[in-house]
């Protein structure tokens, strides 16, 4: 493996699938070179979970908070509501919006892949989350599935509130698309993970369009593992497979894409630090 550093800005250890072994998989995780991991909860009893995680792992373990798009229900207000005071709760117990213990609002964003019931209930429930983000000054995690124009649409109107940018999350789409969305706001990154090592994926082609600087490195665990872990459990540790092929594509060093995708999930994630 690599003797690289690296950090993983999207994994759901919190999941079921690391309760019996998830000393293990940070410890991999550390031994293979990573030096942090975000965590992305999807709804109330994910977030509570995300917490409690990372404070067993301080100074690695890093918690976001947010309403999944699949997780929209009727009650989503109600939801909403339970994660915004959880997020007041840690700025007061920190001391200051820049001291809370969430580093970004997410997972959220629009997903109409499997059900559009709750088309509307998506697009109010994201736009209120970007609101958090413009008010409370945290990058957003953002999750887009078979949502056209929609996306951007809700984005648009907070452009200028929205300066401390964000990530569009397990990017698959075109190089017309990745320039769309890079276009959209100097601070916001792409994700790129596992798909990207994937035999028939399109995304080593247009990650030649990507600037190396607007990249972040992913995992989405324990779902998409990479080539050659494809059809397993994902975890941290295999980001220096994505590594290997993102090198490749650009033809440069897989140091140069470490030093680089670490460098700017710290400019955007821990900019004060």
């Amino acid at each position: 493996m690599l003797n690289v550093q690296y950090i993983d800005t999207h994994a759901h250890l919190y999941e079921d699938d690391y309760a019996h072994d998830i000393d293990q998989v940070i410890a991999r995780a550390r031994e293979a070179g990573a030096i942090k991991i975000l965590i992305p909860p999807t709804d109330v009893a994910s977030t509570l979970k995300a917490v409690e995680l990372c404070n067993r792992y301080p100074d690695f373990l890093y918690s976001m908070v947010g309403l999944h798009p699949e997780d929209v229900r009727d009650d989503y207000h109600s939801a909403l509501q339970q994660l915004e005071q959880v997020l007041i709760n840690s700025f007061s117990s920190f001391g200051g919006i820049s001291e809370g213990r969430f580093i970004a609002i997410g997972e959220v964003g629009l997903d109409y892949y499997w059900d559009k019931t709750h088309k509307e209930e998506q697009k109010d429930a994201f736009r209120i989350q970007i609101g958090w983000a413009a008010k409370y000054q945290l990058p957003l995690m953002i999750h887009s599935r078979n949502a056209g124009n929609d996306l951007l649409e809700c984005l648009r109107p907070y452009r200028d509130q929205l300066t401390c940018g964000g990530v569009f999350h397990c990017f698959s789409g075109s190089v017309e698309t990745a320039r769309e969305l890079l276009d959209f706001h100097p601070n916001f990154y792409i994700g790129i993970g596992g798909v990207l090592t994937f035999k028939k994926s399109h995304l080593p082609e247009t990650v030649k369009h990507i600037p190396l600087e607007r990249i972040v490195l992913e995992t989405d665990s324990p779902y998409m593992a990479p080539t050659p872990m494809r059809g397993k459990r994902n975890e941290p540790a295999f980001i220096p497979h994505i590594i290997n092929t993102l090198a490749e594509a650009k033809g440069i060093t897989p140091q140069e894409v470490a030093e680089t995708t670490t460098q700017n999930v710290l400019n955007l994630f821990f900019p004060n630090k």
